[in-house]
């Protein structure tokens, strides 16, 4: 039985249409959402959740994958608006969420800045603004590799670096489903890694990929992408030959 409930919210970016999909977790306790969006998109969200007649204010608890901007550019309002949702992130992320380290997006375009083009320096500087803009906001509690979280029918907590080293997925074990972040997006149907030239560590973002291997998974949700459609453990493996062929 499925326990999740896909979010996908249709938008435009940087003159583009495109597609996120943050994830509902629900039992007779907990309304969790997984990840959040870019800045501003605390209405975006309310439109998303209440096609499953859901409100944002009955929302108990906010699990990020990781600090990226579209991943968690609304978690500072969604709090402040709701402060009884607790926020909850991996232990490696919580300084880059908290405001204490410089985003490694931010790093990157920074180190790479100067060697720039003329024409592209305006809209990298649009770019590292609009990332220095994010605000920041006190996580409450952290989780480890492995840790499995109480709630619906049980969430395994999958630390899957090389994108951002404090990424992380997460299992479920009672539908056999992973919810993956970035570790894996779905482009023209297949399986990709998620935006390869700016992963932190792409030997590590490959490794993290095999290791989904090891899981039972049936069902596959991208933050870039929605739902698989297709054998996931022959999908992931043919990611792997790709990288390795």
């Amino acid at each position: 039985m499925s326990n999740f409930r896909l979010l996908d919210i249709e938008f435009e970016h940087s003159g583009q249409q495109q597609i996120i999909t943050p994830i509902l977790l629900q039992d007779e306790h907990d309304t969790i959402l997984v990840d959040c969006g870019y800045p501003n998109f605390m209405s975006l969200l309310e439109k998303a959740v209440n096609r499953y007649n859901i409100t944002l204010d009955s929302i108990t608890k906010l699990i990020v994958t990781h600090h990226d901007i579209d991943h968690i550019g609304s978690l500072a309002a969604i709090k402040r608006t709701y402060p009884h949702i607790q926020i909850i992130a991996y232990e490696m992320e919580v300084p880059y969420i908290e405001g204490d380290k410089k985003v490694i997006r931010l790093e990157q375009a920074e180190s790479t800045f100067d060697e720039l083009p003329a024409e592209a320096k305006p809209y990298v500087q649009q770019f590292m603004d609009s990332l220095k803009a994010v605000e920041t906001v006190r996580v409450d509690q952290t989780v480890t590799n492995g840790e499995i979280l109480p709630w619906c029918g049980g969430i395994e907590i999958v630390h899957t670096p090389g994108h951002v080293p404090g990424h992380i997925s997460l299992y479920l074990p009672s539908s056999k489903t992973l919810i993956a972040g970035d570790v894996v997006v779905i482009e023209q149907e297949k399986l990709g890694i998620a935006n390869p030239q700016f992963a932190d560590d792409l030997d590590e973002a490959l490794r993290s990929v095999k290791l989904l291997l090891d899981y039972d998974i049936e069902q596959l949700i991208c933050y870039h992408g929605g739902l698989f459609q297709g054998d996931v453990q022959q999908a992931l493996q043919q990611l792997v030959q790709d990288y390795t062929t």
